[in-house]
């Protein structure tokens, strides 16, 4: 009758010959899942979990396209002597584009056509870019003076630094409840 230690070493000393090691063999498949991106759940945190840290490289990521258009906007805007409101939706447009086109630069070089990379980027960025649009235009507007105050005051750049700190702080649970049920950024990770 073969011992346990025989079990295991047949097929040549193969662990994942025997029966005895279905454990590790599962261990292994699940790493190689991880290892060519196949699913979510492993790159997500090497178990399902999401984190923090990759919630905030998320809203970091969609924050510096969102963060390019916004201050773009308020420039146009401002050079041009729009009115608040207009320089306002400018800003919002511009963070849109450039938040879409920061995602979208990332996966066409994984060789995906523009009009997939458009639908990853829409996915992935479009209720962060409105939750991230909403509290910083919301604090732009709350701050008193600042969306009257010129370019060339502490006022209007600072208003506007404290506008994205608010911004990532809320932002960054959201991105974390959507990557955890596979939604936002987490459409981009099978990408990278």
């Amino acid at each position: 009758m073969p011992t346990h230690h025989d079990h295991e070493t047949h097929g040549g000393g193969d662990p994942h010959a025997g029966h005895a090691d279905h454990g590790k063999h599962a261990q292994h498949t699940q790493h190689g899942d991880h290892a060519g991106h196949t699913g979510h759940g492993a790159h997500a945190g090497h178990g399902g979990a999401t984190t923090w840290k990759m919630a905030a490289m998320a809203t970091l990521h969609c924050l510096t396209g969102c963060a390019i258009g916004e201050v773009l906007g308020m420039v146009i805007g401002t050079a041009l002597g729009w009115s608040n409101v207009q320089t306002i939706i400018l800003a919002i447009i511009l963070a849109f584009v450039f938040g879409y086109a920061l995602t979208m630069r990332g996966v066409l070089k994984a060789g995906l056509t523009f009009q997939q990379a458009l639908r990853v980027a829409l996915a992935a960025d479009t209720v962060s870019i409105i939750v991230m649009e909403i509290i910083d235009n919301g604090v732009m507007m709350i701050v008193p003076g600042a969306m009257d105050a010129g370019l060339d005051t502490i006022l209007f750049w600072g208003a506007l630094a404290f506008a994205f700190v608010m911004a990532f702080l809320v932002t960054t649970p959201v991105n974390k409840w959507l990557i955890g049920r596979g939604r936002g950024h987490a459409v981009v990770h099978a990408y990278h």
